[in-house]
């Protein structure tokens, strides 16, 4: 049992446990679920829709078994978290940004929204069996008989994470046509695509080393959505987190599986793919705007990571 704690760090002595189940989290997120007692989709999938007061002080969030994911459905905020005891990591969330938390650890978190935009998010937790399941069919896992975890992400953008949860969230918000198995085809999906990009062994993490600890991740996670239209630094990455170059790469790989240079790169490419949808910004722009030297040198990179030009996907 752990001790809920007010803004002023005072232990309040309301008793949290260290470890809730999905649909005991009601109890301790201090907002409004939309989805009320129907948050329950079926065979372990469950999901809640959260509408956000403005601000909040900061509250204990118990830790859950299965992997969860928190996806911005509207509006923005600056969103604090920390491991008890710990500094407090910032992370400025929008529209479409997500979390995914798979730690048996409880953490404390607070935010502001940014304006008067309703802050409205979405949960959804990961079936454990069908997490395991896909795990053992992906070729990098494949074959191990260990357990598998996600690694952590704060406030990031991913746009394949994002299509499959935009789907869900009109699938279970359509109380009229909403599919189970609809629901659970896009949940497997979703899963695959998790598993492929943030996925690890047990046995991988114990026979690699320790990992990138999460408020270390976080913080280099912040400074690069900050720092997109510059170049990538190594120095100024392992600093941020407290590490020499050498260390902080070798980390920041082994905890979420690319380096840190080709993560800084897919950042950037995220934020293009938004800038192109959202916006009437030319190409060249768009390129400047990312640090990039030229839209040729732009195009060239976009290319090599989604298989399109940027003209073809903005056509699309």
């Amino acid at each position: 049992m752990t001790s809920q704690t007010n803004p002023t760090g005072t232990d309040t002595h309301i008793p949290t446990p260290s470890l809730t189940s999905p649909l005991g989290m009601d109890n301790f997120v201090p907002s409004r679920n939309l989805l009320g007692t129907k948050g329950a989709a079926g065979n372990d999938i469950y999901i809640q829709i959260y509408s956000h007061q403005a601000k909040t002080a900061a509250f204990l969030v118990p830790a859950v078994a299965e992997p969860m994911l928190v996806w911005v459905v509207r509006g923005s905020a600056s969103v604090e978290e920390r491991e008890i005891g710990g500094d407090w990591q910032t992370s400025h969330v929008k529209s479409h940004d997500f979390f995914l938390t798979h730690s048996h650890n409880p953490y404390e978190i607070r935010w502001q929204a940014n304006d008067d935009t309703p802050f409205e998010v979405m949960h959804l937790y990961l079936p454990i069996p069908m997490l395991e399941t896909v795990a053992r069919k992906i070729p990098k896992l494949a074959g191990q008989s260990h357990s598998y975890f996600l690694s952590e992400v704060s406030g990031i953008r991913d746009e394949t994470v994002s299509t499959f949860l935009e789907l869900l969230y009109n699938e279970i918000t359509d109380t009229q046509s909403a599919s189970l198995t609809y629901i659970e085809g896009i949940v497997q999906s979703l899963t695959v695509h998790l598993v492929r990009q943030y996925g690890q062994s047990d046995k991988d993490a114990k026979n690699s080393g320790s990992r990138l600890p999460a408020h270390r991740l976080h913080r280099v996670q912040s400074y690069f959505r900050d720092h997109l239209d510059e170049k990538f630094d190594l120095d100024i990455c392992a600093k941020e987190a407290g590490l020499s170059p050498y260390h902080f790469s070798r980390l920041f790989k082994k905890t979420t599986g690319t380096t840190p240079s080709h993560y800084f790169i897919a950042q950037k490419i995220a934020k293009s793919q938004q800038l192109m949808r959202e916006t009437d910004l030319s190409i060249l722009e768009i390129s400047l705007m990312l640090g990039y030297e030229s839209s040729s040198h732009f195009a060239k990179i976009f290319k090599r990571e989604t298989g399109v030009t940027p003209r073809q996907y903005r056509q699309k």
